[in-house]
């Protein structure tokens, strides 16, 4: 019964999260040295095996083909290996002498390892390398369709990390597989870590399970095939990542977006890496083959070969072909092969020019692969450079082929099979997942200041902020000064001129003081101009915006005017002084060091209120 597999596989699930954790309690005391040589052991099996573990996981699964999937293999018990060789992982691993803080790495426990169906094996060396490296035990999950094969990967490496002085138990492979056990796993008390790989719903469930988890979201990738690159030389990288294992890596490329001017060129040299260019009809056939009404990829197509996926849409294609390729003129749900499509299909986007070829990129990421991976083939550092800061992707690829340039074989990012798309996208990390991320880090650190060192008393505090919070001028090019004083005196005098239509309308009942909170930009500003006026009047009393100004209330009485009216020379004329002079029918007097707006200047000119005078 269905039910009762169920509960032999969470029984088998506990059992075995219990014997790992009792196996790394005695791994937890191996110094950095026993760590490496347990490691070393294991990745020197999977090298041996590389070959024997891709014919299986091919066999069992029949996703990809064997000599990627040897590659693959190798990627991880070779490439990773050496990576982290030099690696500290496990008691003291740094200390910063001029800060005075010294690090220990603190393995986490027990790491539960979930492998998908498209990478079962090297998925599972991978896994299992930085879960030792960083001085845990793993406990694998496979995929329901590649259990023997993963389960035949992780026997291989516990009786490599046996031999090497580990204790019995510190790698575990569940051989009862279902989605309980898989959630009991991840939920299981003594699991420290979540390593998730698979689809999304698997990813959610390891973000929903209350453990730390790492899972990663789908690759949409698009490789920009800019004006200035060698164009034999990047359709070739395409073709390579794209036809990589028949496009069961996340990374692969999924569309070549290029400007109209290269449509020729790149479309010749597809046909030379024996691409097969689909005509509208195939297209929308293989379209409807290859992604379900939901949006889904079909399981059926993922990592087949081009000819098989050709024959099951209906075309027949040449012999050796590589990959599909199809053109698409937009990206989303009603174009479905702008999609992830998990196999040797690629799409084609001819624009206008690097602006809109950027602008499909970022489409194509945001639709279905948010922070994942993006190329770009160019000559042109800085358009490189462009494209790197505006993409929401978290590896950019320069001038290579998406796959192997992700996981760090063709440049120095860490060599890994889990690669975090970011917050973003809804991931704990945008890294190259490895060793470090499989510690937490305590941190000694010695007393370096008092308490009095490091904060002064407030009163102190408040008079340096006092000489910091004065207006600071701002330098402005010559050539913008014109245009930027201009833009000044509009929104000054937009704001006086309201500011003096509010003065003439009935003052409405006060009203209790908003705070700075609940105001909104322009409130505020307006706050500022009027605190800034009346702080000026206090101090020195003169003329505002060209008008003389009563006096307070609380001032003495001001001495009897004299016999002829004294000329009062305005620094700053604004529309709304030149109105209000307008209607007591006085005139302004300016000098030259007067500034007038250029709408209160045609105002006053208009009705000659502008006198110029010489100051006293």
């Amino acid at each position: 019964m269905v039910h009762d597999h169920d509960l032999v596989a969470i029984q088998e699930t506990r059992a075995k999260v219990q014997k790992a954790h009792a196996a790394w309690l005695k791994y937890a005391a191996f110094s950095q040295e026993q760590v490496n040589a347990v490691v070393e052991r294991m990745a020197a099996a999977g090298r041996a095996n590389a070959r024997r573990l891709a014919e299986l996981a091919v066999e069992e699964t029949g996703y990809g083909n064997v000599a990627d999937k040897i590659t693959k293999n190798l990627l991880c018990s070779d490439l990773l290996a050496k990576a982290i060789r030099n690696m500290r992982t496990v008691g003291l691993i740094r200390e910063l002498p001029d800060d005075k803080v010294v690090e220990y790495a603190v393995p986490v426990g027990v790491v539960a390892a979930i492998a998908p169906t498209t990478n079962p094996t090297s998925t599972v060396i991978y896994k299992s390398l930085i879960s030792l490296k960083s001085g845990n035990a793993v406990v694998i999950s496979p995929h329901p369709r590649a259990k023997n094969c993963t389960r035949e990967a992780a026997d291989l490496m516990h009786a490599a990390a046996v031999e090497a002085g580990a204790p019995e138990g510190i790698v575990q492979c569940l051989e009862h597989v279902s989605l309980d056990a898989t959630q009991a796993l991840m939920r299981h008390e003594k699991t420290g870590v979540i390593l998730a790989t698979g689809g999304h719903g698997l990813v959610k469930a390891a973000y929903s399970s209350g453990k730390p988890a790492y899972g990663v979201s789908p690759g949409n990738v698009p490789a920009l095939i800019e004006k200035t690159a060698d164009v034999a030389d990047a359709v070739a990288k395409v073709v390579a990542g794209k036809s990589f294992d028949y496009g069961t890596v996340c990374s692969s490329e999924q569309a070549i977006v290029t400007c109209n001017a290269l449509r020729e060129p790149v479309l010749a040299e597809l046909k030379k890496q024996k691409a097969y260019l689909c005509s509208q009809a195939e297209a929308d056939a293989l379209a409807k083959l290859l992604v379900q009404p939901s949006g889904a990829i079909n399981p059926k197509c993922v990592g087949q070969a081009p000819e098989k996926l050709a024959q099951w849409a209906g075309f027949s294609v040449p012999a050796g072909t590589t990959i599909l390729a199809a053109e698409v003129t937009g990206v989303g749900r009603q174009y479905p092969l702008s999609t992830e499509k998990l196999s040797p299909v690629l799409a084609l986007y001819f624009v206008a020019d690097f602006a809109a070829a950027m602008d499909t990129c970022e489409a194509i990421l945001r639709f279905m692969g948010l922070g994942h991976t993006c190329v770009i083939h160019s000559k042109d550092d800085a358009r490189i450079r462009q494209f790197a800061q505006r993409m929401p992707a978290n590896r950019v690829l320069a001038n290579t082929s998406g796959p192997p340039g992700s996981v760090g074989i063709t440049t120095n990012l860490l060599p890994s099979m889990t690669l975090g798309c970011g917050a973003a996208a809804g991931n704990s990390t945008s890294d190259n997942v490895g060793p470090l991320h499989l510690i937490d880090i305590k941190r000694l650190a010695y007393a370096v200041r008092t308490p009095e060192e490091a904060l002064p008393p407030v009163e102190t505090i408040a008079r340096e902020a006092a000489k910091t919070s004065t207006q600071v001028p701002i330098a402005i090019p010559a050539h913008a000064a014109g245009s930027v004083r201009d833009a000044i005196a509009a929104a000054v005098e937009e704001y006086l001129t309201k500011r003096a239509a509010k003065s003439t309308a009935t003052a409405p009942a006060p009203a209790k003081p908003a705070t700075r909170a609940a105001l909104g930009a322009s409130e505020i500003a307006a706050q500022v101009v009027d605190s800034f006026l009346a702080t000026r009047r206090s101090i020195t009393q003169p003329p505002v915006c060209g008008m003389p100004v009563p006096a307070s209330p609380a001032s003495p009485p001001a001495a009897p005017a004299p016999p002829e009216p004294q000329v009062v020379i305005a620094d700053f004329v604004c529309e709304a002084d030149v109105r209000v002079a307008m209607g007591s029918n006085r005139k302004i007097y300016i000098g030259p060091k007067t500034i007038v707006t250029p709408a209160a200047r045609e105002l006053a000119g208009q009705h000659d209120i502008l006198v110029v005078a010489e100051r006293p």
